[in-house]
């Protein structure tokens, strides 16, 4: 289980609040004992000294009269235990600290107690006859004198960290944007320019990702202009070349199998040159069922007889997803897996819940490839090794590695133990309603 956040929101929040309940324990601890205790020190010095009045030595031949106005100026009462419990000794609270001081002033073992009200009654056993209690009236003690002090701390506090909130989220807010337009860029998607604001750091950084967002968009255009001005100007000689070959006689029929078969391949690898620097990103998204695309791409290799494709495909949810995109990863894994693998080649699919993923992989019976070699082949115009033939121009797994990639997926090659090579295709689920 993570306790400490990760994010910088996160980190900022902790620490403010931590920095805030630091100032308010000292606060409070400070109020504490160098306001309140001190007060409650003085009380009860005051308290111990009317308790050694009562029991002057010299008392007992005090004026009669004398001490009735004493007690009746003081309030001080005199009760047994029995008429202590009677006028509610046990509703009194037992305070501990003060009754360690008053036994220090006392010279022996005290015990004090509060009742709470207007006077607060302060109940004291003397250690001069502990079969006794002295009652103390006090006015202008109680808990009015710290509640205000608690409530102060209190709404600072929470102003505080409410104030560090509003700063820390008008802080992480541009960052965020910034974080999104990242991961855009990322995927080959060129996001809007984004809104300038936060400090001055911050509109400096997302100026300057503005430009450059700008300069990718200009370079993804200047790159799909020459590569669609580079096919055409290809392809208009070599239709000219395959309309000679149509001319050569009869006796040269194995020079012209040759011209078209290049011809073909050379169609072909412009063609992946063309889907390579193709915008997948502007088709829109649409809702619906990768299966029906399995399907469809299955049914359209059925008028190979010498190709068998097993399907075993599990229950997959409808999402939003570029249809044409997805079919062209479907197609180009299929092709590598006749062209490079075996006949006979297996495609499966399921639901990943714990990933929250659609899953679909396309396995061939071939011989494989070494697994040093399997990262390199999704690079650009890479190809694999003999055994899996060096036919194209090695942009095939580039281009589906590049469509995944703009789902929130990715692509995984991996050998399987019996044989074979696994083409595992994995896409973040997109809900419809999302």
């Amino acid at each position: 289980m993570r306790l400490l956040p990760k994010s910088a929101f996160g980190q900022t929040v902790l620490l403010i609040g931590m920095l805030l309940l630091i100032n308010q324990i000292v606060s409070y601890l400070s109020v504490t004992y160098y306001f309140i205790r001190p007060s409650y020190q003085q009380i009860n010095n005051l308290l111990a000294t009317q308790i050694k009045l009562v029991f002057i030595e010299d008392r007992k031949h005090f004026d009669p009269e004398m001490s009735r106005r004493f007690y009746a100026a003081t309030g001080i009462r005199v009760y047994t235990e029995r008429q202590a419990e009677a006028q509610g000794l046990d509703q009194a609270i037992q305070y501990v600290f003060l009754s360690n001081q008053m036994s220090q002033r006392l010279g022996g073992k005290a015990e004090v107690r509060i009742t709470p009200g207007e006077p607060y009654l302060f109940w004291i056993k003397p250690p001069q006859n502990p079969n006794l209690w002295i009652t103390i009236p006090m006015t202008g003690v109680g808990e009015a004198d710290i509640s205000p002090l608690t409530i102060y701390l209190l709404v600072i506090g929470i102003l505080s960290v409410a104030g560090g909130w509003i700063f820390v989220r008008r802080l992480n807010r541009p960052l965020k944007a910034l974080q999104d337009a990242a991961i855009q860029v990322g995927k080959g998607q060129v996001p809007e320019p984004l809104e300038q604001e936060g400090s001055t750091e911050l509109m400096a950084v997302t100026q300057a990702f503005n430009q450059m967002a700008k300069g990718i968009k200009q370079l993804e255009n200047d790159r799909a202009l020459l590569t669609a001005g580079i096919s055409h100007d290809l392809r208009t000689p070599l239709t000219r070349i395959r309309l000679a070959t149509e001319m050569l006689p009869d006796s040269q029929d194995w020079i012209k199998e040759g011209i078209v078969h290049d011809i073909e391949d050379m169609n072909e690898i412009i063609d992946q040159f063309i889907d390579y620097v193709r915008q997948d990103q502007q088709e829109k998204l649409r809702e619906g069922d990768i299966n029906d695309l399995i399907k469809e791409a299955v049914q359209a290799r059925n008028i190979e007889e010498d190709h068998n494709i097993r399907l075993n495909l599990g229950a997959l949810p409808w999402c939003m997803m570029r249809r044409v995109a997805i079919k062209r990863v479907l197609d180009n894994l299929i092709e590598n897996a006749f062209r490079y693998g075996s006949n006979d080649i297996e495609i499966t699919s399921y639901f990943n819940k714990k990933d929250q993923c659609l899953c679909f992989a396309v396995r061939d019976f071939g011989p494989g490839i070494p697994a040093e070699q399997i990262e390199r082949l999704f690079v650009p115009f890479a190809q694999g090794d003999i055994a899996r033939g060096s036919l194209g121009s090695g942009l095939g797994l580039a281009i589906i590695k590049r469509i995944v990639e703009m789902h929130s997926g990715k692509v995984v090659l991996t050998n399987h133990p019996q044989g074979g090579l696994i083409a595992t295709v994995s896409i973040a689920y997109q809900a419809i309603n999302a």
